[in-house]
């Protein structure tokens, strides 16, 4: 009887450690983990109605870890001339190798009237200043993170 309690203690303790283990490696997941790249290839326009249109970013996700990652959701602002055109948001999960780059079409919903004195620029198709702001969620087999996400730069728009 005595070997029994033995056993039973030494499982709850092989257990206990292994919960201890997991939970303290998933805290460190920041400390090896950097958050995904993205650049934007390019912006196209979609007239829908006359007050509405869609836009699409292409995007490059980029992963610069040693490890896959799947991006579980990525929600987005885009302001073109520091004015906010719209927001969107991924629907679908996208898995991402180690150190390797995807491709990915992000819809944005915008409307006419916010586009203001960004409209001449993507009328004449002149370069435009834009940002993108939003969050990412990443999971990866040692648990799951979210990140900001900020990048600016110069487009040049595609009708």
């Amino acid at each position: 009887m005595k070997k029994t309690s033995r056993g039973k203690k030494n499982v709850r303790g092989r257990l206990l450690l292994l919960l201890s283990l997991s939970i303290f490696l998933t805290s460190c997941l920041s400390w090896f983990l950097e958050k995904p790249f993205i650049t934007v290839r390019e912006i196209r326009l979609s007239p829908r109605s006359l007050l509405e249109m869609n836009l699409v970013l292409g995007i490059e996700v980029q992963n610069p870890n040693r490890l896959d990652v799947t991006v579980t959701s990525f929600e987005y602002t885009l302001r073109l001339n520091n004015e906010e055109i719209g927001t969107g948001r991924l629907e679908k999960e996208l898995y991402v190798p180690a150190a390797s780059t995807i491709q990915v079409q992000a819809p944005v919903a915008a409307s006419f009237k916010n586009l203001g004195g960004s409209l001449k620029s993507i009328l004449t198709g002149s370069d435009l200043p834009y940002k993108v702001e939003g969050t990412i969620g990443i999971k990866t087999v040692f648990g799951s993170m979210s990140f900001p996400l900020s990048k600016e730069g110069l487009i040049h728009l595609k009708m």
